[in-house]
């Protein structure tokens, strides 16, 4: 059998391209290594979650896998920094919705799009398979598994950071080192998170702390030098909660307990061209990897989805799905969205990091002056959800 296409990496970028392109009635491979499981902390949540748009939320829920009572709704998020004054709050009321996002479980999402996956008759899923090769002619794409090759007009590399497709094409990137680390973790607070974001950006790196479906109990995701990450992680648990509650000024209340800590490097990184060779897509994490300090990594994912399931409406199934000249305006269109999101990424980082006194002067008054700006604050909440007519020219262009 030939399928029209071939998915390597079941993540959520790939899981959810895989369901799409099968609800299309197209037959569809997807290769993963293992199976997902719900995995949880010792607090009773997945210590790994994502930031969930509307803009997502609705592309989940086009695939019938949607259900916003498993997850946790914010209806605002609160930015500050640890030298200055100038603070932001951008709340859902503002643009006229009830929430602005939500914070999901990874493996709870997973197990929903797997479950989905289960039910599709056309999509036949490959779990546990060592990839031997990765060879992709000007017919096909051929994937060799232990005991089987598969064969398919398209190969999709949904497969991550450490993208086994995007090593196996010998496609170029730009892979730019943050010198940053990030913990990552779940604590239990106080005062309970309020169904709020909270966002503090430190003098060695941004701070987040992102609400659960317990309203006690908070994500914590912070960006710092390894040398503080190893010694944020190894220290008495006490002591890191104690310490965490200072660095948000005791805002959320008493942190009272802290689960597992684990700590990952950051990097940011973009491949040369997303359809790097004819019958060969790069999507999700393999194509671009952003700084996680505004959690769009998931979502930018979903961007990628949207536009690959939109191109392909536009091939009959059973068709050539990896046809000359299919994918190169979604290539570059993708691209130059993620060029733009690595910049603007880039400017926050340095623009936070910039600690000179005048610095801080021009930061708290551009800061000040945004929070009051009503129609452009509006407009920038609108580009980050994607949502509604008004958000315009650089929604509307990708």
């Amino acid at each position: 059998m030939t399928a029209e296409a071939i998915i390597v990496g079941g993540g959520l970028v790939g899981a959810l391209t895989a369901l799409l392109l099968g609800q299309q009635g197209r037959r569809v491979a997807l290769v993963e290594r293992s199976r997902p499981n719900r995995e949880v902390g010792e607090l009773g949540v997945d210590l790994r979650n994502v930031a969930i748009s509307p803009a997502s939320a609705a592309l989940l829920d086009q695939a019938g896998v949607w259900d916003a009572s498993r997850s946790a709704a914010y209806t605002e998020m609160r930015v500050w920094e640890e030298r200055g004054t100038g603070e932001v709050a951008f709340t859902a009321a503002s643009v006229g919705r009830e929430e602005l996002g939500w914070i999901c479980e990874n493996s709870r999402l997973l197990e929903a799009l797997w479950a989905a996956l289960d039910a599709i008759r056309n999509v036949s899923v490959h779990v546990g398979d060592e990839i031997q090769d990765v060879a992709v002619g000007p017919a096909e794409a051929r994937l060799a598994l232990p005991g089987e090759t598969l064969v398919g007009r398209l190969l999709i590399g949904a497969d991550g950071g450490r993208s086994l497709v995007r090593s196996a094409l010998n496609v170029g990137l730009a892979d730019t080192p943050t010198g940053h680390c990030a913990l990552a973790t779940v604590v239990r607070i106080g005062n309970g998170h309020a169904g709020i974001a909270w966002q503090r950006f430190l003098l060695e790196g941004p701070l987040a702390v992102l609400p659960s479906s317990d309203p006690h109990l908070a994500s914590v995701v912070w960006s710092q030098s390894p040398e503080a990450a190893g010694r944020r992680r190894d220290m008495d648990a006490q002591a890191f909660c104690a310490e965490l509650e200072a660095s948000l000024e005791h805002r959320l209340g008493r942190v009272e307990v802290v689960d597992r800590r684990v700590v990952f490097p950051i990097s940011q990184l973009l491949v040369e061209n997303f359809n790097p060779v004819p019958r060969a897509l790069l999507i999700g994490d393999a194509a671009r990897v952003i700084h996680p300090l505004a959690g769009l990594g998931a979502n930018v994912g979903c961007e990628d989805v949207r536009a690959l399931v939109k191109t392909a409406q536009g091939v009959p199934v059973d068709g050539d799905l990896g046809a000359q000249g299919t994918w190169s305006g979604f290539a570059r269109r993708r691209r130059a969205r993620a060029q733009f999101m690595l910049g603007l990424m880039t400017v926050f980082r340095r623009t936070y990091a910039a600690k000179s006194p005048l610095s801080h002067l021009l930061r708290n008054t551009g800061v000040s002056l945004f929070d009051r700006s009503g129609w452009v604050k509006q407009q920038f909440i609108r580009e980050a959800l994607g949502v509604g007519q008004a958000a315009g020219p650089l929604t509307r262009s990708w």
